[in-house]
């Protein structure tokens, strides 16, 4: 029997059916080793909150850890975007599905925060199959003087107490409590990849690799099935859903980027069930581009609305474009982030690479957007001079209040001082996670299991 080359659609199909392989052929009694310390520790998404006072990562081990960002002062005012650490709790816990003999991981997927409405802040938290919505409230009062427990919280006898007494509040230190409000659980048989709050704030969706999720914030028992591309025969799944988002301002619309490199826009008031698209956005391919490696790195790891709603951004493997919601035939830019790695796509391939799924942002102005690549390099395009920079996290250059270098990749030829050969790129430290301060211009950037915050230069 001759080979045949597998197209790239089974190719990724194999892909993502052989992380169930180890359970599905595991021998009888076998233990399911748990990640290492190192691995737990990796950042998996970051998210700032609505006033960018807070900044909360999470990370494959379950946890997620909220910084706060330092009150101004008068003897220290350069201290004012710095941030510590405020609060930390473990999101999620390893499960197993016994009826599907899965290991359900803790690594938390993504982070939404709400509005803030009160004292308390309200997050969403979300890992494959569960979404937790956290209260993080601060105490620093604690009742003292109860009538039927004595100090310890033991109950007194009765027959003791001869009088009553008012409890009074007492000063204490100051702590930092998180609880889990809701758990919408059981209504995703896929990996769940996205999670965003819609604009009323009374309902956010729940995304998966073939269906999306509408939920109240109140009812955990039960969602709206709003999209399900589920083909009846599972041979004929010909695309998976990437990313999902609402749009910022009008409560009844959202976009669903797919593994296809396509983009649909639905509206909520058409059809209980999106199965019909308002908008379909998609760039003509050029045939002389035309690879085996082509349908992998045009599949949308990430699609976000601009803070105004008129465009949407996409990243895909190589490039970063932006979108006009008036224009679906092909976006209105286009920007290459690593164009250099498309002859290296090959051995990409070989190591995974080719699928790993980098994110995008944009700035409070919608004017920069900033998105990652290898190497601990992160990159940012300014819209409107259209010069870009590549900027680098590490250790090394990252010294408090040191000024960033920008980097340069030397592609072939003679090699400058300060460039770097894309031969000798480190393809295991990759940026795949920011987030952009809603209103200034800091940015947090996760290297692997390290937090890097810049700020612009203050003067």
């Amino acid at each position: 029997m001759g080979l045949f080359p597998l197209s790239p659609l089974a190719v990724r199909k194999m892909k993502c059916f052989s992380r169930y392989l180890p359970y599905l052929f595991r021998p009888p009694g076998a233990v399911l080793s748990s990640s290492c310390h190192a691995e737990a520790d990796i950042i998996s998404t970051v998210e700032f909150n609505h006033t960018g006072e807070l900044l909360a990562t999470g990370d494959k081990g379950g946890r997620v850890v909220i910084f706060q960002r330092e009150q101004e002062s008068k003897n220290q005012p350069h201290r004012r975007g710095e941030y510590n650490v405020y609060s930390t709790f473990q999101s999620h816990e390893p499960e197993f599905d016994y009826l599907k003999s899965l290991e359900i991981e803790e690594k938390i997927n993504k982070i939404r925060w709400l509005p803030q409405q009160n004292a308390a802040y309200f997050l969403l938290s979300t890992n494959d199959k569960t979404v937790k919505l956290w209260k993080v409230s601060e105490r620093d009062k604690r009742p003292e003087g109860y009538n039927l427990k004595d100090e310890d919280g033991r109950l007194r006898d009765p027959s003791m107490i001869t009088m009553l007494r008012v409890p009074v509040l007492r000063p204490m230190d100051l702590m930092v409590e998180a609880t889990p409000r809701r758990v919408f659980a059981n209504a995703h048989t896929y990996h769940i990849n996205s999670i965003s709050v819609n604009s009323d704030y009374e309902t956010y969706m729940s995304a998966d690799d073939l269906r999306i999720n509408l939920w109240n914030f109140e009812i955990t028992n039960q969602s709206f099935n709003i999209v399900d591309i589920k083909p009846a025969n599972m041979e004929e799944l010909t695309e998976v859903i990437t990313a999902a988002e609402f749009h910022p301002h009008h409560c009844n619309t959202f976009v669903y980027s797919s593994s296809k490199g396509t983009i649909r826009l639905c509206d909520m008031r058409t059809s209980a069930l999106c199965d019909r698209h308002a908008k379909f956005f998609e760039e003509p391919e050029d045939p002389s581009n035309r690879s085996f490696f082509s349908e992998i790195i045009s599949s949308i790891s990430d699609v976000k609305f601009s803070h105004s709603g008129r465009y949407i951004m996409t990243r895909d493997y190589l490039t970063v474009k932006v979108w006009d919601l008036n224009m679906e035939n092909r976006p209105i830019e286009t920007y290459q982030v690593h164009d250099y790695l498309r002859s290296k796509l090959c051995s990409l391939y070989e190591n995974d690479c080719i699928f790993d799924k980098f994110e995008c942002v944009w700035n409070g102005s919608d004017s920069v957007i900033m998105t990652g690549s290898y190497n601990n390099f992160f990159r940012m395009f300014d819209r409107n001079t259209k010069r870009d920079v590549t900027l680098e996290a590490s250790r090394e250059n990252s010294k408090p209040r040191a000024i960033l270098k920008p980097r340069k990749v030397c592609v072939g030829g003679k090699r400058r001082k300060d460039e770097i050969s894309v031969d000798s790129l480190d393809f295991s430290k990759k940026i795949l996670h920011t987030a952009w301060h809603p209103t200034e211009n800091i940015i947090a950037v996760a290297a692997t299991n390290n937090l890097y915050i810049f700020q612009d230069k203050v003067n």
